[in-house]
């Protein structure tokens, strides 16, 4: 494991996939841990899966209560019923809630079947503030550096908002469709703004399709055409990715081969 700070992110990058998830899941474990009422943020997708593995076998050993938990997923597709076996209302009580002692009134999630999208979206905003905001925010990443289903654009949207999604987005997301003519061309999800008030936030990548995008957005433009930029102004970032998914920037947090050396040198005075 490599554990550096750039700027404010604090990046870890493990060997595996396996060894991602593991370390992902402690720091949402030891977030619950420390406030039992905690309020999370949570992502879907491929790559939250092993986190949920791991978060599900610690429930079972009786090591962690989510009684108190609150949770807020970060987006829903539209439109969509929350039964139906593609929405993320279905992934996340088949992948994490129906194995958790939490409550179900404290589960939430932008309603996909809703006849009032602008409506929904400005009653998902006051539920979180009236909880007090996200305490810890899980995220993904896209091939084109969205963050929730925030789309590259000319300009960050602030608030929960209904997304025209990419074609990009739709064909990454084909596989859980079986074809992409199945996947929804829209989408609920929170705003940028929504995100970064997050009091800390957990960005998780695996892959090598995204080494490119991680690079950007940690070292490049902060810009709403990469909208994970913009996580480089947020004051308590981590940043943890496998070994694929750090390939481009390995080179840049990496120390130099005679660093241990040296530092072994200056001990020994």
């Amino acid at each position: 494991m490599i554990s550096r700070t750039v700027g404010n992110i604090n990046l870890k990058i493990a060997d595996t996939y396996e060894e991602m998830s593991r370390e992902a899941a402690k720091i949402v474990i030891t977030q619950v841990t420390n406030k039992a009422d905690s309020v999370l943020g949570l992502a879907t997708g491929s790559t939250p899966l092993g986190l949920y593995e791991e978060i599900v076998k610690t429930n079972k050993k009786k090591e962690i209560d989510f009684s108190k938990v609150r949770t807020f997923n970060l987006d829903e597709y539209y439109p969509i019923h929350p039964e139906d076996p593609y929405s993320y209302a279905h992934y996340m009580d088949v992948h994490l809630f129906d194995y958790l002692n939490l409550s179900r009134k404290h589960i939430h999630l932008p309603d996909g079947a809703t006849t009032n999208v602008e409506q929904e979206c400005r009653d998902y905003e006051a539920k979180i503030k009236s909880v007090g905001g996200i305490d810890l925010q899980v995220l993904g990443i896209g091939t084109n550096g969205h963050i929730g289903f925030n789309e590259p654009n000319h300009y960050f949207e602030k608030r929960t908002h209904l997304v025209d999604l990419n074609q990009e987005t739709i064909e990454a997301n084909a596989h859980f469709f079986g074809c992409s003519s199945k996947v929804p061309s829209q989408a609920i999800s929170m705003g940028i703004a929504s995100i970064m008030e997050a009091k800390r936030i957990l960005l998780l990548a695996s892959g090598k399709q995204k080494a490119e995008v991680i690079e950007k957005a940690l070292f490049g433009k902060i810009s709403p055409q990469l909208p994970a930029s913009i996580l480089q102004l947020h004051k308590e970032v981590y940043l943890v990715l496998d070994q694929e998914a750090a390939a481009s920037i390995i080179n840049q947090v990496k120390p130099p081969s005679c660093y241990w050396g040296k530092v072994l040198t200056q001990q020994s005075y």
